[in-house]
């Protein structure tokens, strides 16, 4: 079964946040292929990142039709399919496809497959190119589409389906937990969301590192119980050794020293990267490491299984307002170029997500 989607599309980098109306042809619709008519998709600093060419090494696939934070309700299912019924709300997140058959797949870790398919700018297996969720529908094998809970407001799953997933899985597998101190580097739609996280699901205690202390009030009522404006004289030095572990969500490299963010964690404390800057790469000298005997690495994503259980533990928190930190946008030209424009500019407290979708696409 083929089909024709609608969506917002980027037609050339120049033109990155003037997107128009494109059609386009999706892949063949398999056995275990959910269809989903999309009513709410967030917007993630990949797109924007996506929508410019900023990152280099990558094949843009115009139209560009992007985002991956997509909640919708199933209305059709593969013959195949087990999991999900026509009428389901479902969320999709930023991947759509792998083997499901590797040593990856096949223990939890299906994000790291190599042969991943993203939910926008991939190509599929047959050739087909994927795209996102600025548009009417969207057609994605069943293990990558999940039940969003009753009590998560579709603008307020959208988010958790790439910010949110992001972040917990990396707090999730490196011990975040009551009694440990917990780092987060940077307060934007990625920064928010472990804060909530970190402080309000895993019960740890939060810092929060920003370049000033502007962000400082916010930083406070998202649940974090210390604030370190990074460009104040001898900020680190205070804070020597004494985070278990640091989740780096910055979007920027420029001026970033990491051996000083280092240098706040306890003997083999982890500095975990999720951000993914277009500006260039991290300098880290080796004897910071020998220091404290700390490790660097990065996560990605998360797989279905954390997907689900974050979900859940989202919809079962009595602590988290999420709705107090989503502004929602009503899909159109118009309003997505402010939106674009204004993320861009570092213009929103925490994350934008486009509704209003019947309005747009009938």
């Amino acid at each position: 079964m083929s089909a024709e989607f609608k969506g917002l599309g980027c037609v050339a980098s120049d033109k990155w946040s003037d997107l128009e109306t494109v059609s386009y042809q999706v892949k063949p619709f398999g056995p275990h292929d959910i269809d989903i008519k999309i009513e709410a998709c967030g917007i993630c600093s990949s797109d924007l990142h996506t929508l410019k060419a900023e990152w280099g090494g990558r094949k843009y696939n115009y139209p560009l039709v992007v985002g991956h934070e997509i909640v919708g309700r199933v209305i059709s299912v593969g013959p195949q399919v087990s999991s999900l019924k026509v009428g389901d709300r479902v969320g999709v997140g930023a991947q759509s496809a792998s083997c499901l058959q590797c040593v990856d797949c096949t223990n939890d870790n299906e994000q790291y497959c190599t042969k991943s398919v993203g939910t926008y700018n991939s190509v599929y297996p047959d050739g087909s190119i994927s795209r996102g969720g600025y548009a009417s529908h969207a057609r994605v094998h069943e293990h990558f589409v999940f039940p969003i809970p009753d009590a998560l407001p579709s603008h307020v799953a959208g988010p958790l389906m790439c910010a949110g997933i992001t972040v917990y899985s990396p707090l999730k597998r490196n011990g975040a937990a009551k009694g440990k101190k917990i780092g987060v580097v940077g307060l934007g739609g990625l920064g928010a969301h472990c804060v909530l996280f970190a402080k309000h699901i895993f019960g740890a205690e939060v810092t929060v590192f920003s370049r000033t202390n502007a962000k400082k009030e916010d930083a406070m009522k998202l649940g974090a119980d210390h604030y370190i404006a990074t460009s104040e004289e001898g900020a680190f030095d205070k804070h020597f050794r004494e985070l278990d572990l640091i989740v780096g969500t910055a979007n920027s490299t420029k001026g970033f020293d990491l051996n000083k963010y280092l240098s706040t964690l306890k003997i083999n404390g982890r500095y975990v990267s999720v951000g993914l800057p277009a500006d260039g790469s991290f300098d880290v000298s080796t004897k910071t490491f020998l220091r404290n005997a700390c490790y660097m690495g990065s996560s990605l994503l998360g797989s279905r299984k954390e997907i689900l259980e974050m979900l859940e533990a989202c919809a079962q928190s009595t602590t988290i307002d999420f709705d107090h930190w989503v502004e929602k946008v009503p899909i159109n030209k118009e309003n997505a170029k402010v939106a674009l424009e204004r993320m861009h500019a570092n213009d929103v407290r925490f994350r934008f997500c486009f509704v209003d979708y019947d309005k747009e696409f009938n």
